[in-house]
């Protein structure tokens, strides 16, 4: 007769862990509450008491959002957050495309394409991400803007895309190639070596491996980290301010939430509306591809 292991019936969750994830969701739900019944307060009702007051004495108003998105001058801007929002999204999606590609293919040829020096090439891949990111935006802006000179001679000419688009997604593309590729790396080398060989003696070059077996099977692992990629770039401020030269054409909305606020942080009434509106794409984005998120996050958890 068989017998059960130790604990084969045991649940998986206690009354105590359950308790310790309820309060830190509540602790991490409240301030985002918080700021949704602070967004519809007035001016003086928010200087004067704190949000959870208006339960007592409720008294909301749209008024905030309606200057956030579409009023002109004042202290809110001169367009409203909507451009901003759209330079967010003309900055963010290419960033993510461009280092989230290049490192999947970058991943697959570390993994499967045997070359001379290659686990160097890995390692310092890696080693890249000790890197801080504030040392390099200084060599970049100069390469951007003069180019690379050597003894008076121009190597390499200057771009031209100071203030542009293009000068923020090759900052954020290049410092997100380290940890995209490292962990790219560790999904791709775990795929079924025999499947690979397989295609290779059917007549399969490396493009056709990487089109029709590598990406597909590697989609949950590309969603993971898409999203982590989408939300950093997202709320970037420091890339963006210095590469894009904080003009209204191209600057994110990151940067005009900092401005709401003014000088001394003293127009809440603006901010909170504004950051409530600029956490919707976000959360759009994640909830549209949570189940890839799941499956990346268990992709080789369990061997078969």
């Amino acid at each position: 007769m068989a017998t059960k292991a130790p604990g084969a019936n045991r649940p998986f969750t206690s009354p105590i862990a359950s308790l310790v994830v309820t309060v830190i969701a509540l602790l991490w739900t409240v301030p985002t509450f918080g700021l949704l019944v602070t967004s519809f307060r007035k001016k003086e009702e928010i200087v004067s008491s704190g949000w959870w007051n208006s339960f007592t004495n409720p008294s909301f108003t749209f008024d905030n959002f309606r200057a956030v998105l579409f009023e002109s001058g004042g202290t809110v801007g001169e367009q409203g957050m909507i451009p901003f929002a759209v330079n967010s999204l003309a900055i963010t999606i290419p960033a993510v495309l461009l280092s989230v590609g290049f490192g999947l293919m970058a991943a697959y040829a570390l993994a499967w394409i045997p070359f001379r020096f290659s686990d160097h090439v890995f390692y310092g891949l890696f080693a890249l991400q000790g890197v801080p990111l504030q040392l390099s935006l200084l060599p970049l802006l100069t390469f951007f803007a003069s180019g690379v000179q050597l003894f008076g001679h121009t190597i390499i000419p200057d771009l031209n895309i100071v203030g542009k688009l293009a000068a923020v997604w090759l900052p954020h593309t290049m410092f997100g190639l380290p940890l995209v590729i490292y962990l790219l790396h560790n999904f791709v080398s775990a795929l079924p070596r025999e499947l690979l060989e397989a295609a290779r003696i059917d007549g399969a070059n490396h493009f056709d491996v990487f089109r029709r077996i590598v990406l597909p099977l590697s989609l949950p692992a590309v969603a993971s980290i898409a999203i982590f990629q989408f939300l950093w770039i997202w709320n970037d401020l420091l890339v963006a301010l210095v590469f894009a030269g904080g003009t209204d054409d191209v600057a994110p909305l990151t940067l005009h939430l900092a401005n709401l606020g003014g000088s001394l942080g003293s127009h809440w009434e603006n901010v909170a509306p504004a950051a409530l509106v600029s956490i919707i794409i976000p959360l759009i984005v994640f909830f549209s591809l949570q189940r890839y998120f799941v499956r990346g996050l268990l992709a080789g958890s369990v061997k078969s």
